[in-house]
């Protein structure tokens, strides 16, 4: 095989992407990272910062890749979650102590992901960050994939044995290698933003189903943050409402959603910058090619119900790190057609199962007709009490549910004799 520039490249640098280059960090790979914006040094945090909800397993996965230790104090533990249908009787309460965890998840806020995972990128001496640059051609042949972009203002060529799509649901790694995708409009948009409340969280985080779609309060009160009625929202309103939403005034923004979310914290007291983006079901129809693979975003975008998306990324990062561990172990070509069906195939299961559970969600407690209200509310009910029901449920958010990789049950991956 002739000679590549590199052994992956990966295209995205954002915290699938860069976790991608960190998790193959320990094994002897020239590792390239490609992303269109630069990456920027860590600034103070702000009371208006994103933040995304950790399932119990991608703790693991993230520990097992050295950056819990960075994230660490900067994360709000989730202990508890209650799940609701607003107007009616069902409801499900899941808690830490039941599984015998200090806690189902964690949230913790992009930019501190972010700050983590660019100083483990620039720590490792295998790694490379090549930005700002874009990717405009990819060609792929036996001996590798060679990708041309532009960067400062100049094309070049850069090869490698395998490339990695990490660059998010409007891939243009897709595109390019024109890989077709499935797509449904929910007709529905999420608006983002951090809230305050009456009462103290205590670690719970809600998932509140309306008709228009849910409302999900994730506590958002790091250890040692003075406020522990800080949240984070994720408020779904139909698509036509959502510039209305956007620029309620605050008193009507709170009142709104006051009557939204119900008071199980208490009045809804503050408001920061909101945010919209609008919600659709994205699946490549494929997921390899050979010399490619796509992660993350890039592969699925999904209904933000019950806080999947990220999770479901982070495990197709520690099944390929996996993945091509093993090819170099037995000397195969890590970016060979048979070693990457089988990321393929190991990933297909969680990708229909989470893909199924939250999409089944979203139209279900969308639907307005009664005999399905009722339907959804003793299946809530059941879930409540019915042990095993409730179980099977709790490993699937917790990230914990089928054949689990070796990063997510806390195992690095090391570098060994290849």
């Amino acid at each position: 095989m002739a000679a590549c520039d590199y052994d992956v490249l990966i295209v995205g640098g954002g915290m699938v992407g860069g976790g991608m280059a960190v998790a193959l960090s320990p094994l002897p790979l020239r590792i390239g990272v490609i992303e269109a914006v630069p990456f920027r040094s860590a600034s103070q945090p702000s009371y208006d910062d994103r933040a995304i909800a950790l399932a119990y397993g991608s703790q693991q996965i993230l520990a097992a890749m050295g950056l819990w230790p960075a994230l660490a104090d900067s994360v709000s533990p989730i202990r508890n979650i209650h799940v609701s249908d607003r107007g009616h009787f069902g409801a499900t309460r899941i808690r830490s102590e039941d599984e015998g965890v200090a806690a189902l998840g964690y949230v913790v806020e992009n930019r501190s992901m972010g700050t983590a995972v660019a100083e483990a990128m620039a720590a490792c001496d295998n790694i490379e960050l090549i930005c700002p640059a874009e990717v405009v051609g990819i060609a792929t042949s036996n001996d590798g994939a060679t990708l041309t972009l532009v960067r400062d203002g100049s094309e070049q060529t850069l090869t490698a044995r395998l490339v990695v799509a990490a660059d998010g649901g409007n891939s243009g790694v897709r595109r390019l290698m024109e890989i077709a995708t499935r797509q449904w409009d929910y007709g529905q948009s999420a608006v983002i933003a951090n809230v305050s409340t009456e009462r103290p969280h205590q670690g719970t985080a809600y998932e509140r189903f309306t008709d228009s779609g849910p409302v999900a309060l994730l506590p958002n009160s790091p250890p040692g943050c003075e406020d522990a009625h800080r949240c984070s929202l994720v408020w779904t309103v139909r698509s036509e409402d959502q510039d209305r939403v956007l620029n309620l005034s605050d008193e009507e923004f709170l009142s709104e959603l006051q009557n939204r979310f119900g008071y199980r914290l208490g009045r809804i007291t503050k408001a920061g910058k909101r945010n919209a983006y609008p919600l659709v079901l994205v699946r490549a129809k494929e997921h390899v090619r050979p010399r490619l693979a796509l992660i993350g975003n890039a592969a699925h975008t999904l209904h933000p119900i019950a806080g999947q998306g990220y999770n479901l990324g982070i495990r197709d990062v520690a099944a390929l790190a996996q993945v091509i561990c093993e090819a170099l172990e037995s000397g195969a070509d890590i970016g060979s057609d048979p070693v990457l069906q089988r990321y393929a195939e190991w990933r297909q299961w969680d990708h229909k199962r989470v893909i199924g559970f939250t999409d089944t969600l979203a139209r279900l407690f969308a639907n307005p007709l009664p005999p399905v209200a009722l339907a959804r509310n003793l299946g809530l009910f059941a879930l409540d009490v019915v042990p095993p029901l409730k179980r099977a449920l709790t490993r699937q958010t917790m990230g914990l549910a089928g054949r689990l990789p070796r990063l997510a049950m806390g195992q690095a991956l090391q570098s060994g004799r290849y």
